[in-house]
């Protein structure tokens, strides 16, 4: 397709697809904990719980780039 192989083409998805909707998702926990009143404390456990997500997603591709593979 346009001349990308179907690696690119999933290499690209699984980069920025899936941080594009993990940076969706912060903005829907944040409008949920808004419209819930949750508070500072509230709120600050709401992010910490996708924050683990999150981290481990953006650990897993810095371990592949430590260790060369592509």
């Amino acid at each position: 397709m346009w001349g990308y192989t179907e690696e690119q083409i999933t290499g690209f998805g699984l980069t920025f697809g899936v941080g594009a909707f993990m940076l969706y998702m912060l903005f829907i926990i944040g409008q949920l904990a808004w419209e819930s009143k949750a508070g500072k404390f509230g709120t600050f456990v709401i992010f910490l719980g996708l924050a683990f997500g999150m981290t481990g997603f953006v650990a897993k591709m810095l371990i592949q780039w430590a260790i060369g593979i592509n």
